[in-house]
């Protein structure tokens, strides 16, 4: 299945499909996650500081392709693992509707029908967010192995998320890394740094 935007996640209930604006496709920051691994290729130098203006125009589907296995190289094996994955979930909440004691045979049947009709849309999903994480990883390397001090980036919700994303990246690590997150304004402009504590 290749790469493509879907939405907000789901809510799939017997009484209909809704969807938490709150929870956005992960395909959706792909774009600044690629802008940022770009923005750090080059050889760094103890004490310089580098400036690349990245900024939220979306790149082109075959350059994020291309950019995409460059920096996520499995990306084959990442898609049918996704995939393997989101479909055992999807077969245990059809088993848990039809197994439910508190819907009618009506609402088991309507339930089903609903996940049945989301089926592509959470495949999608799955395989977005599988793909982010395998890209952030790749992020969340890049800081380590430079030994990068911090990034700074427009204190949009996009950079903002990509920017929280990683700090989850780096914490989970078998050698955890700290790191701050410190929102400030400089010259009229809000930003937002990321800042690597412990390398």
């Amino acid at each position: 299945m290749q790469l493509k935007y879907v939405g907000p996640k789901p809510i799939i209930t017997h009484t209909g499909i809704e969807f938490d604006n709150n929870k956005e496709d992960k395909y959706a920051y792909l774009n600044i996650v690629i802008q940022l691994l770009k923005a750090l290729e080059h050889d760094y130098f103890e004490n310089k500081i580098y400036t690349y203006h990245v900024d939220t125009s979306r790149i082109s589907d075959e350059e994020l392709s291309r950019e995409l296995s460059k920096y996520c190289p499995n990306i084959e094996e990442l898609t049918t693992a996704c995939n393997h994955d989101i479909e055992d979930e999807i077969q245990h909440n059809i088993q848990r509707a039809k197994e439910s004691r508190t819907l009618t045979d009506q609402d088991k049947e309507t339930l089903q029908n609903n996940i049945d009709i989301m089926h592509d849309y959470l495949t999608q999903r799955s395989i977005n967010k599988g793909v982010y994480y395998c890209v952030l990883d790749s992020l969340a390397d890049e800081l380590v192995h430079d030994k990068i001090s911090y990034i700074i980036a427009p204190m949009f919700q996009k950079f903002a998320h990509v920017l929280h994303s990683v700090q989850g990246v780096l914490l989970k690590r078998k050698m955890p890394v700290d790191t701050k997150l410190e929102i400030y304004q400089e010259d009229d402009k809000l930003l937002i740094k990321l800042k690597v504590v412990n390398h």
